[in-house]
């Protein structure tokens, strides 16, 4: 595979086309239409089952990567305001029985650890959802006894966080209709707002239209650490940090943000007094500064004046956030000035929430996309 070439430039559409050989910016693109097809798969009674269960538990069996994240997040976005207990689990726990709904969920149809946990549930009584390729030792394991979700949209496992969400968010909207679909939105909805944002991280979009480009410009040769000021967006912070890793886009660190603040600070200073790229001789003057640590905090819309302030005295951090224009504090490194990063707020044009903005679980998934769209044109133009 020829490695991407660093001089691509973020506004040579052509370029940037020609250099995605692997389909990194399609795959990317794809979050809306892996929810869609899980709604498409609702529709057509894949669920029914579960209509009305209202159950004594929903326990999220997960395998690595994408699955095991998409349950921490939805756990820990409407796990404690739905009607029913949400739980994770490494396997069916001991407890199971024909009150509980058990969804196994991963990429590989092969995993041991998953075919256990859908044949041990179902031995128990419980009602299964298998969200995996309907294959191989999972399929024998459902056997015909268990609901399957398994994927209609072909994507690197790193670009399926989306649809496991929307596939744990069915479930919990089937068994317990009343209270959850008051906490989650529609999924044709959530999908029309991720591909709202695909669409403003379209390629031909220039970098001050294009918050994924923007992103990417921020990072590049940088330092850069990940940080939500959540639990849920810190998931989604770490989720960009595994996706930057895994489409070789560089390395960034994910933490919570009080680490963030306290731990960023201790850095040396990004240049030193008196230092000037031009004249600075290594041989004599020693190593070059590295440039500063640039802090990333993804933050809800809601929170982004009180988040502003707690980052305040950071020497490099922006904070980006689903709707309106994200912020851009320094963007020296880059050469462009935040008025030139500055978007439009699109929000008005997808489905409103309340007070006419985006859910928390919208501004979420759309947190997600731009990561990697973000992480797609990083690798493009060679990293960070």
């Amino acid at each position: 595979m020829t490695a991407p070439s660093s001089l691509v430039d973020l506004d040579d559409v052509d370029a940037l086309l020609a250099a995605d050989v692997d389909g990194t910016l399609r795959f990317a693109a794809l979050g809306g239409a892996q929810i869609r097809a899980t709604a498409a798969a609702v529709h057509e009674n894949a669920l029914s089952r579960l209509h009305g269960m209202q159950p004594r538990s929903v326990v999220l069996v997960s395998g690595d990567g994408s699955a095991s994240r998409a349950a921490e997040l939805t756990q820990a976005a409407v796990g404690n305001r739905v009607g029913v207990p949400v739980l994770g689990s490494v396997g069916t726990p001991p407890w199971v029985g024909p009150l509980d709904v058990v969804v196994v969920a991963g990429d590989d149809a092969g995993d041991p650890r998953l075919v256990e946990a859908v044949d041990s549930a179902l031995r128990r009584g419980a009602e299964v959802v298998v969200v995996a390729p309907d294959e191989g030792p999972m399929r024998a394991a459902g056997a015909g006894r268990a609901l399957i979700l398994p994927p209609r949209v072909a994507v690197p496992d790193h670009h399926g966080l989306l649809r496991y969400l929307a596939a744990f968010l069915a479930v919990l909207v089937a068994v317990e209709a009343e209270r959850s679909s008051r906490i989650i939105p529609d999924l044709d909805r959530l999908a029309d707002a991720v591909d709202a944002e695909a669409v403003r991280n379209h390629p031909s979009n220039e970098v001050f239209h294009n918050p994924a480009k923007s992103l990417a410009a921020r990072m590049q040769g940088r330092r850069v650490v990940l940080t939500g000021d959540s639990r849920t967006t810190a998931l989604v912070a770490r989720h960009g940090s595994e996706t930057l890793l895994r489409v070789g886009a560089g390395v960034a660190v994910a933490t919570d943000l009080p680490d963030a603040v306290s731990g960023v600070r201790t850095f040396p200073a990004a240049a030193a007094a008196g230092y000037d790229p031009f004249f600075h001789d290594e041989e004599l003057d020693g190593p070059a500064p590295a440039p500063a640590v640039r802090v990333i905090v993804l933050a809800f819309d809601a929170n982004r004046a009180a988040v502003e302030r707690r980052v305040a005295a950071l020497p490099d951090v922006d904070v980006v956030v689903a709707d309106g224009n994200d912020a851009v504090p320094d963007l020296s490194a880059s050469g462009l000035s935040a008025s030139e990063l500055s978007v439009p707020d699109l929000s008005a044009s997808g489905p409103p929430g309340s007070g006419g903005t985006r859910t928390d679980l919208e501004q979420l998934a759309l947190l997600v996309g731009r990561l990697e769209m973000s992480a797609a044109y990083l690798r493009l133009i060679g990293g960070n």
